[in-house]
């Protein structure tokens, strides 16, 4: 399947709102490796092989290790991520599977151990903006390609 059309060009002012947020989501206090931590282990869960490709390729420019990357969707079993990480990518994980992990309050402490109210906001912001562009990449038939 290919992109089956200019959906930038047809929405432009809605895509401009998605950029937008993604431009806020760039000026949180939300650590960038981490950000790209959520969009892949996000994308791994909604099997967006676009935006897998994109960020992944993302997180390797920004000097995150090989070992990391390939590994976030393991995240527990490791000791390379740090609490506040893995606090963040369980939270991606419930928030992306809303319908049935919910956000109990148990995480919700968790998170506010290393985040404070805006950081969790932010999170949650970031997470939901990564699931809205996996939405519109597999709705809009986005592939991923060879650099």
């Amino acid at each position: 399947m290919s992109q089956r059309f200019s959906y930038y060009e047809i929405a432009s002012e809605g895509m401009k709102i998605m950029m937008d947020m993604e431009k806020y989501t760039k000026t949180t206090a939300i650590k960038r490796k981490l950000r790209e931590l959520i969009k892949i282990r996000v994308s791994q869960i909604n099997s967006c092989a676009f935006c897998l490709n994109m960020h992944t390729a993302d997180a390797r420019k920004m000097g995150e290790t090989e070992q990391r990357i390939s590994c976030v969707s393991a995240w527990q079993e490791c000791e390379f991520y740090t609490e506040a990480e893995k606090v963040a990518l369980e939270l991606a994980e419930h928030v992306t599977l809303i319908p049935t992990k919910r956000v109990p309050d148990e995480l919700y402490q968790r998170v506010r151990e290393h985040y404070d109210e805006k950081q969790y906001v932010d999170l949650v912001l970031i997470i939901n903006q990564i699931n809205s562009w996996n939405r519109i990449s597999i709705s809009m038939g986005n592939i991923a390609t060879e650099k």
